[in-house]
């Protein structure tokens, strides 16, 4: 999760606009929160005294390199799914109702892969500006700010949450915290059955949590 974050921000920075300069300066800026050696890695990761040609440069570097990592993270996922099997709505054993993969799975998949390359082509030849923002059009300058900075509306919640937080160093763990809770979900499952089925307290608070997450992505998404 965190190396898809990482490309989608170096992505969204190579097109050097507005938008893109000063959201990478200040999502950078966050890691000089780290105590003794924060400044340095900020001047380490720009490879200057501020974000220039030779950030950009290493961004492309890092945006091109990222995607191969994560498909072989996901290579990895696919290893250990078909190790332990995947879960079913009921949550219990399926053994008996397994069916072969080709060409039932194949078929279904491919489906799958053509109805969102159909929706994602759509979106780049008739509507490409949609989800960009209007400032991201204005070429890179640093002598002048945005009135509003804030990064694409997939990160609204995060942002949301570091914004939330005057001290620096509890925004930035607030944010990290945010999302690595996650690698706690496997540890808090017990029981062998996995689903929420016929758990309606689990739906609930799984509820709360889209609600929770949607709510902050409205807050992100609006001016101080």
């Amino acid at each position: 999760l965190f190396a898809v974050m990482a490309t989608a921000f170096m992505g969204y920075v190579l097109p050097w606009g507005q938008m893109s300069f000063w959201g990478a300066t200040v999502i950078t800026n966050l890691l000089s929160a780290i105590p003794y050696i924060g400044s340095d890695l900020v001047e380490w990761i720009w490879g200057g005294f501020s974000v220039d040609k030779a950030t950009l440069t290493r961004f492309f570097a890092f945006h091109f390199i990222l995607p191969f990592i994560i498909a072989a993270l996901a290579g990895v996922h696919l290893l250990f799914l078909h190790e332990t099997g995947s879960n079913n709505p009921s949550g219990l054993c399926s053994d008996a109702d397994k069916i072969p993969f080709h060409p039932y799975y194949t078929i279904k998949d491919i489906l799958g892969v053509l109805l969102l390359i159909l929706v994602l082509t759509s979106l780049v030849l008739f509507s490409p500006d949609l989800l960009g923002d209007p400032d991201n059009y204005t070429p890179a300058n640093p002598l002048n700010t945005p009135p509003h900075i804030k990064p694409e509306w997939y990160f609204l919640f995060a942002y949301a949450i570091l914004r939330s937080i005057p001290n620096k160093l509890g925004g930035v763990l607030a944010l990290v915290l945010s999302i690595l809770v996650l690698a706690v979900i496997p540890f808090l499952h017990t029981s062998k059955q996995r689903s929420m089925m016929f758990r309606p307290f689990s739906q609930c608070l799984f509820w709360i949590l889209v609600a929770d997450l949607l709510t902050l992505t409205w807050i992100g998404g609006h001016q101080l």
